[in-house]
This record gives C-alpha cells, sequence and structure tokens, in this order.
C-alpha cells in the first residue's frame, strides 16, 4: 500500500474517533431523568420534625406511615432514644402538603387497636399494623419539635364545638371518652379528667359539638350519670338509668331551665358544677335565691348539702352547709344550717318572685308571728332520711326573726310529733318498775307452788277420785241389772201383738157369728183395745230404757222423757 493510502486511512480512523456514537444518548438520557427525579423528589420533600413518644411500639423506620384522614402525609425515617433513655424520638418526614400546618396546634399520636369508655377504635391496625395519626389543628407559630399524644384526641380541629370546664366533687365512673347526653342523645364526650386538688374538686373537659354548644347557658346544670342510681326516700325505691352505654361507661348530662333559655350562650370561660345526680341539679339554687340560717339544738343527722326544703310537703329549696358551733351565751353546743329558698318555686299573687332584702325580712316576720317555724322531720324510718320542713304552729313559743350580720335567722322547732311521741313512750316505758314487778310475780307463783304442793289439796284430790270410782261403779252395775231386762223387752212387745192378731181373727169370727152389735162384740172390743194400750206402754217403756237406763235409779223427775 502506498503513503498516500495510508495516510488516508488514517485520517478516516481519526474522523470515526471524533464523531460521537448515538449508543451513548442512551446512558446520557438515564443520568438526566435519574437527575429529574432526584430534583423532583428533593424539592417534593417535605420538612423533618420529630415527635417524642414514651414507647416505640409497632413503629418501624422506613415503613411506619403518618396519615391524615387516611391520606399517607409522611413517613417515619428514624426511631432511636433520648439522652435521659427515657422516651422514644421518632423522626417523620412529612409532606410538603402539610408543611404549613405544622404548627404549635399540631398533634401526633399511635394508633393502636384500644378499648376506651364505650368505644373500641383502632381494630384495622391488626391486620396493616400501627401507624401515627396527624392532626393539624389551628393557626399558631411554626414548630418542628412535638410531644406525642399516649391517647388519642377526643376531639379533632375540624369538628365543631366547644369544650367547657365542670367541676366535680367525685366523677363515679367517668373517664375519658365517657358520652356527653342531651335529652337522652349523645352530643359530646369526656376529653381529660384532671387530678383532684387540695380542696378536692376535680375539674372535667367536656366537649359539647355544635349546634348542642349553643344550648347551654350559664345557669345550665350537669349531673353525673355514671352507672346505676338506687335511692330510699319517703316516696319509696327509686331506680335511675341513663342507657346501657352510660352503664357500662358512664356519662353527663345536662339541661337548661326553661326560664334561662331565652338567655345568651353560654361563654367558651363559663364553668359548671357537675351534680352527683338529676335530683340535686333539679334542687340546685338559682341566683335569685333567699339564703336564711338556722340555729337546731338536737342532732341533725341525716342533714347534709343538697337536703330538701320543704313547706307543706312541696319542696323550696336545699341545705347549703351546717356546722358545729359553740354558743358561749348559753354554755351549749348548737348545728346552724344554711338553706336557700327558691321563690321562683312558690306562686306569688303579684307574678313577682324577686324582692329586697327588706322585704323579705318583713314577711318572714309576719309569717313567723303567725306561728311559721323550721324543724327536721323524718320522711323516712328506714333509711333515717329527714327534710327540713316548715310549717304553722299554733302552740309555737313566741319568737322573731333576727339577723346576724347578712343572713336572715329563723326561728325552729324540736324534731317531729312522731319522734317525740316515740321519746316520751320510751321515757314512760322506762319509768315502769320492770324489776319490782318481776319480784312480784316471783313471790306469787311462790305461792300458788307452795298450795298446788300442799298435803291438804291432795287429799281432797284423792277422796273426789274415789267418790267419782264409787259413781262409776253403781252406773256399771245398774246396766248390768237392766240389760236382761231392756233383752226381753222386745219379745214381751211381739208377743202382745201376736195375741192381739189372733184376738182381732176372734172377733172376725164373732162377728161373722154373732153379729157386730153383741154385748160379746162389744166386751172383746174394750179388751182388745186395753191389750192395744198395754202393747204402746211396754213399748214406750223399752223405748225409755234403752235411751235413758239411768231412769230407773233417778225416776221420771222434771216431766215426761224426751
Amino acid at each position: 500500500m502506498s503513503g498516500a493510502q495510508e495516510g488516508a486511512a488514517e485520517a478516516e480512523l481519526r474522523r470515526r474517533r471524533r464523531r460521537i456514537s448515538p449508543i451513548w444518548l442512551v446512558p446520557l438520557a438515564a443520568i438526566l431523568i435519574a437527575g429529574y427525579l432526584g430534583w423532583k423528589t428533593y424539592s417534593d420533600r417535605g420538612p423533618l420534625v420529630t415527635v417524642t413518644f414514651r414507647d416505640a411500639a409497632g413503629l418501624t423506620a422506613g415503613q411506619t406511615q403518618v396519615r391524615y384522614k387516611a391520606v399517607q402525609v409522611g413517613t417515619v425515617e428514624g426511631i432511636e432514644l433520648s439522652s435521659d433513655l427515657q422516651q422514644v424520638q421518632v423522626r417523620l418526614r412529612m409532606t410538603r402538603t402539610v408543611e404549613g400546618r405544622l404548627t404549635e396546634a399540631a398533634r401526633f399520636w399511635v394508633v393502636r387497636p384500644r378499648l376506651t369508655a364505650g368505644n373500641v377504635s383502632g381494630l384495622e391496625t391488626i391486620v396493616s399494623g400501627a401507624y401515627i395519626e396527624f392532626d393539624p389543628g389551628g393557626e399558631g407559630e411554626s414548630r418542628r419539635e412535638f410531644a406525642g399524644l399516649e391517647n388519642p384526641p377526643g376531639v379533632r380541629s375540624d369538628e365543631p364545638g366547644r369544650v367547657f370546664t365542670l367541676t366535680a366533687r367525685r366523677v363515679g365512673s367517668l373517664d375519658r371518652g365517657s358520652p356527653v347526653f342531651f335529652r337522652d342523645v349523645t352530643v359530646g364526650e369526656i376529653l381529660d379528667i384532671d387530678p383532684p386538688g387540695l380542696d378536692g374538686n376535680v375539674t372535667v373537659q367536656a366537649f359539647v359539638r355544635a349546634p348542642f354548644d349553643g344550648y347551654l347557658r350559664e345557669g345550665s346544670r350537669f349531673w353525673n350519670i355514671s352507672g346505676v342510681s338506687i335511692g330510699f326516700g319517703g316516696s319509696g325505691v327509686k331506680v335511675e338509668l341513663e342507657s346501657l352505654r352510660a352503664l357500662l361507661a358512664g356519662g353527663v348530662a345536662f339541661d337548661t331551665p326553661h326560664e334561662l333559655r331565652d338567655e345568651p350562650p353560654a361563654p367558651d370561660s363559663a364553668r359548671f358544677e357537675l351534680y352527683d345526680n338529676l335530683e340535686a341539679a333539679v334542687s340546685a339554687t338559682t341566683k335569685d335565691r333567699l339564703v336564711f340560717l338556722l340555729y337546731f339544738a338536737e342532732s341533725v343527722r341525716g342533714v347534709a348539702p343538697g337536703t330538701p326544703v320543704e313547706m307543706r310537703g312541696v319542696r323550696i329549696g336545699s341545705v347549703l352547709d351546717r356546722t358545729l358551733e359553740y354558743d358561749q351565751a348559753t354554755d351549749t353546743f348548737r348545728v346552724p344550717v344554711h338553706i336557700a329558698i327558691e321563690p321562683d318555686r312558690i306562686a306569688y299573687p303579684s307574678g313577682r318572685a324577686g324582692r329586697s332584702q327588706d322585704e323579705v325580712i318583713e314577711f318572714a316576720r309576719r309569717m313567723v308571728a303567725s306561728g311559721l317555724r323550721g324543724r327536721l322531720q323524718t320522711v323516712s324510718y328506714v333509711t333515717g332520711q329527714v327534710v327540713i320542713a316548715f310549717d304553722f304552729f299554733s302552740d309555737a313559743p313566741p319568737d322573731e326573726v333576727r339577723l346576724v350580720g347578712e343572713e336572715i335567722v329563723m326561728p325552729t322547732m324540736g324534731a317531729d310529733s312522731v319522734l317525740a311521741s316515740a321519746g316520751g313512750i320510751a321515757a314512760k316505758l322506762q319509768a315502769i318498775p320492770f324489776d319490782e314487778i318481776g319480784r312480784n310475780l316471783n313471790g306469787i307463783l311462790s305461792s300458788v307452788n307452795a298450795v298446788t304442793g300442799s298435803p291438804q289439796l291432795r287429799g281432797a284430790v284423792e277422796g273426789l277420785a274415789g267418790v267419782l270410782d264409787q259413781a262409776q261403779g253403781l252406773l256399771r252395775r245398774a246396766d248390768e241389772g237392766l240389760a236382761p231386762l231392756l233383752r226381753r223387752l222386745p219379745g214381751i212387745a211381739s208377743n202382745l201383738d201376736q195375741a192381739v192378731g189372733r184376738a182381732a181373727s176372734a172377733m172376725t169370727s164373732i162377728e161373722r157369728g154373732y153379729g157386730a152389735q153383741s154385748e160379746i162384740n162389744r166386751q172383746v172390743a174394750r179388751v182388745l183395745d186395753q191389750a192395744s194400750d198395754a202393747a204402746r206402754s211396754v213399748r214406750q217403756l223399752a223405748d225409755l230404757l234403752d235411751r235413758h237406763p239411768e231412769a230407773l235409779i233417778r225416776g221420771r223427775s222434771g216431766g215426761r222423757a224426751p
């Protein structure tokens, strides 16, 4: 090959080497696609947040999802212990769509199978595994670190309604998730129960859904309906059960008095007292109540806050409190009882329940002058339940209404007449000399024993027994002597009957031979009549001796024997 040809071949080879092969387009395209996907992933990746939980049960890095309304909004990237080894820090990679909702109001909790008061949740995690639920909450300051909730919140951020604070002396079987009822309809639930303070009061957070939250007024009343309420009173046994769910999980009910329904709705800061039962809620005093003070010298066992105050059987108020007080003037102890009278429970002719204190005092003085007094009255001797009853007493000693500070003091009477009568009867029974009566009875019994055991009484009894034996022997002998005669009397009567028959036959023959009016016929007729009378007498004697054999000894005194 010539040199020219070789140079041309080398030039062609160099030209081919400088030209890019189309095969390189494939890896270039792959690089571009990978770069785009990487940039897309990085640009779409949301912020990284840290949530602290008590433990990481059921959570797995790279697998456990973060959900909101069943839509994935994040993934668990890592799990590690805190520096003090007391908690678990879970890193969550959230999507950019919820970045603006990661505020201080956001909440995170782990969804697991849970059994709460009257509710079962999270059963789907038995198959799918646990996941983290996210609640965005409202607006607020942006945040990347959160404290996870150990229990799901009772209310989501997108559920309309309001949270109210209840104050109770006891909560019974109430728990998180217990329902809130209005007229037997579930309208909310208990969110949280704070530990009791030193005063013994317990604070309960209750959520009421819209529009039922607008039914609440500042005078609305809440009461506990947990379990079954059994009460013993003057009207007998009362059993109250709101619903099966309330029986199992407890619950709270509320209502608004009719006279408050035109008032504006209660504000968010309103606090309500949680009463123990419906009766205590109904008897709760109103803002127009009248407070009086009563002093009792006797025991007030059975009187407690909420005890009814009645007048002629109608409830007009309740007891507020009671204490024990030492009276220096009389050197004795007495029990002051504060009561609240609700004027709206009394129908006034003027139709106006609200009155000034001066009017109330003047009215009370007139009533006390007419004999109005308060006293303790027992309504159930089985349970010992008592009430404070007002009534007019004609024999009430003179008294008057007075003021102790700003409190109106009403006079009182002793316990009801039944108790007083029982006390009097007990005193009279105690005064009976049972010991002396017992000694006298013992003396009488001793004398009776001495008389019954004396030889004279035993001799008289033995003599009487001998006389009775002799009388029985005499009757036995008489019965033995009369028996043959009594046996022969029926035979004699039979023979007489036969004789009469034969005489009748003979008379027939004679009459046939001599005629009916002959002398012989008449004499024979008389003989037959006498024989018939004799047979009848024998028969009667036989009947008499058969019924009364003793007639042979005592005779037929007193006329004809029966």
